[in-house]
């Protein structure tokens, strides 16, 4: 009898394990799937299976219940991301703070769109400023020395930007400058990532932007020695500003 190779046996086992349909998240401790994939509605889902919104927070970090919690929370992931989480009493304060970011580092020469904040931005700088909203030239925009924009949220619970192509100028000024400063409202302020869906859907309904973000820290990479490296793809440096 001619006798089996390990690569035929290797391979008759493999062919064995596809033929068992793997269970679809959430459903690896037995739960019966629902009979009916529902139709694709725009929301938010894994796989096709709308969860719970109680049910999606089970899966994730909890947070606190208080916007003084989230702040705190934001605050400490910040640290950790190695963001600059800059809490601001008001407009005022803003404009201070923007000044002795401009002195600190240097600054000559800012990249941003139009918007509220980022014209306060602009105002108060007093720098040359490179408006991307009507076309720019990529050469130009990697000379700026920072990238100035606004969002559509913060996310306490992981410490991330919520940015979209209609919000933040589209994306390349949290690419090629090398600081990345985003400026937003106490009230973006949101506790989780599901409430960031939520806000996605109710604020664009079925017409999502081009592009839709979480931005967790600066620019990094760790893949040679397991060294931590920030700016290798992108920005070096991330400062959220929160007035």
């Amino acid at each position: 009898m001619p006798t089996t190779s390990s690569r035929e046996t290797i391979l008759s086992a493999i062919r064995r394990a596809l033929a068992v349909p793997a269970p679809k998240p959430g459903h690896h401790a037995g739960e019966s799937e629902p009979q009916q994939e529902p139709q694709f509605q725009n929301t938010f889902s894994i796989l096709g299976q709308e969860a719970a919104t109680s049910q999606k927070r089970t899966w994730l970090p909890p947070v606190g219940e208080s916007w003084d919690a989230w702040a705190d929370l934001f605050a400490a992931n910040s640290l950790d991301l190695k963001t600059q989480w800059i809490l601001c009493a008001d407009e005022a304060e803003l404009k201070t703070q923007l000044q002795r970011l401009r002195a600190e580092n240097g600054w000559t020469k800012i990249g941003l769109h139009r918007g509220e904040l980022t014209d306060l931005a602009a105002e108060t700088l007093g720098l040359e400023n490179f408006y991307v909203d009507d076309g720019y030239d990529a050469h130009q925009l990697e000379k700026c020395d920072a990238g100035i924009t606004q969002c559509d949220a913060l996310v306490a619970q992981t410490g991330s930007v919520l940015s979209t192509n209609q919000s933040a100028g589209g994306r390349v000024l949290s690419i090629l400058p090398p600081h990345h400063v985003v400026i937003a409202r106490r009230e973006q302020l949101l506790p989780d990532l599901p409430a960031a869906f939520e806000l996605m859907q109710e604020k664009y309904g079925d017409n999502y932007p081009s592009l839709m973000g979480f931005i967790t820290g600066p620019s990094r990479t760790g893949d040679i020695e397991r060294i931590l490296v920030l700016g290798a793809h992108g920005p070096k440096k991330l400062t959220v500003l929160c007035v």
